[in-house]
């Protein structure tokens, strides 16, 4: 006999109170305080600072939701979470919580996303003013969950040893920095807000390479990025454009290369994982007014279009990325 719950819609309709959780744990830094030794609600409310009883119901809620387990009174990590939410490890993401789920990011999709779905889009994040504290934000912390991808790409690309590189929309700037380490003597240009640009070049000095790492500020649609790139990169920015908008900035990319220069985006493309597009699409459709998850198949389109000759695809290992690689004529 088939049981009918309403447990998934009113799951659905609370799940803020996982994003609470998660922003509570990651700022009173509970999972390095158990990674180090401090098991019990006890313990954790004296060295965060917290009531007993607020750290033991947080605790306890993590736990049901797969972040912690218990035995006893004691509370210990999961892997997942030894991996990437002990600050002390080298794969610590928890930064990202403060882009994620920022305020501006909440309201932007919970304000009233009844308006974006009658309108096929939002205004969103992607057509805020130039400078707007919120990429700022984007660059701060969402470099560590991106650097493992960057180091990736740039080993790829680096095969080519490409001289001149031109780095577009760069928000942390770990894409770019990471050729400048790959390819010695590359010179990287580096172009985004201005306020952004200042993180990335703190990641580009912190990287020793600042000395070979460049900026240019202003809109990637309206700056003269100038030419004679050997090589032209941008990672996760098409997707928040229509297809004609990402055609007209493929365009303006060719113009930017070299006669046998090459244009490498990195973006994740479809695959059968449906949950993972329909995902993606939603938050497209809440943070943009036209972005989609494109095809292979629609990037080379778009790269005929734009005119270059060639358009290959290539997934990166480890990662749901790909980098699509457009050359010639």
């Amino acid at each position: 006999m088939t049981i009918v719950s309403p447990d998934l819609f009113v799951d659905a309709v609370l799940a803020y109170h996982q994003t609470a959780a998660i922003k509570a744990a990651i700022e009173l830094d509970i999972f390095s305080e158990i990674a180090g030794g401090t098991k019990t609600a006890d313990e954790l409310a004296k060295q965060t600072g917290a009531a007993e009883r607020g750290i033991r119901i947080l605790c306890d809620y993590l736990t049901i939701r797969g972040h912690l387990e218990k035995e006893g009174n004691e509370y210990r990590l999961t892997p997942s979470t030894a991996m990437f939410l002990d600050r002390n490890s080298p794969s610590w993401i928890g930064s990202i919580v403060e882009f994620l789920a920022a305020p501006e990011m909440m309201d932007s999709f919970l304000s009233d996303p009844t308006s974006y779905v009658r309108n096929g889009g939002s205004i969103g994040l992607a057509h805020n003013a130039p400078d707007h504290p919120i990429w700022v934000k984007f660059a701060q912390t969402m470099a560590p969950i991106r650097a493992p991808v960057a180091t990736s790409i740039a080993c790829e690309l680096a095969r080519w040893s490409p001289h001149k590189v031109l780095d577009v929309a760069v928000g942390h700037g770990m894409f770019g920095i990471a050729i400048a380490r790959a390819v010695p003597g590359a010179e990287i240009t580096a172009v985004d807000w201005q306020a952004v640009l200042s993180v990335a070049r703190e990641n580009a000095e912190a990287a020793g390479v600042s000395g070979r790492y460049h900026t240019l500020a202003g809109s990637a649609f309206e700056v003269d990025w100038g030419s004679g790139f050997d090589l032209v990169l941008m990672a996760n920015f098409l997707h928040q454009f229509d297809y004609g908008t990402c055609v007209a900035l493929l365009r303006k990319v060719r113009k930017s290369l070299v006669s046998n220069g090459r244009a490498a985006v990195v973006e994740g493309l479809p695959t059968e994982d449906q949950v993972l597009l329909a995902t993606f699409s939603f938050q497209m459709l809440g943070s943009t007014p036209h972005g989609e998850m494109y095809a292979a198949r629609e990037f080379g389109e778009m790269g005929l279009a734009a005119g270059f000759a060639k358009v290959c695809v290539k997934s990166v290992p480890s990662t749901p990325q790909s980098l699509i690689i457009f050359e010639g004529p």
